[in-house]
């Protein structure tokens, strides 16, 4: 897949997460998408294909009353790309034993994002 057309399916996919448009994500990835977010060396949450994901992204909307990730870098190899993300979110609720409704994380981590067949197959969080 050519750089281009793998750097406009993660600025789409960005766009739409950023505007919790949940349909507009799901129509980037292929059907079978595995997705994996890990906080340290912990997984955290894991999909497998775009009904276990369409759950998990329409559960997330609600976490935060704002929420923006940024790309700070981009790194491509064949039929990758490893994205440096810059994340802002303002928590909608509070946290059980954490921070209240109302406080604004900033996190630093990498998405690392697989295609095939013109869409996203695999999406890597690390932070």
């Amino acid at each position: 897949m050519k750089i281009s057309s793998m750097k406009d399916l993660i600025d789409r996919y960005l766009a739409a997460y950023n505007a919790y448009d949940v349909d507009g994500m799901l129509s980037l990835l292929s059907q079978d998408v595995r997705f994996e977010n890990y906080s340290g060396d912990q997984l955290t949450a894991a999909t497998s294909g775009i009904d276990e994901f369409r759950k998990l992204a329409e559960q997330s909307r609600s976490l935060f009353s704002e929420r923006e990730q940024r790309i700070a870098g981009l790194e491509f190899g064949h039929d990758s790309a490893i994205a440096v993300i810059a994340y802002r979110g303002k928590l909608a609720a509070d946290i059980p034993d954490g921070p209240s409704a109302g406080t604004v994380l900033y996190l630093q981590g990498e998405s690392e994002f697989s295609f095939g067949n013109g869409q996203i197959t695999r999406i890597v969080d690390r932070s």
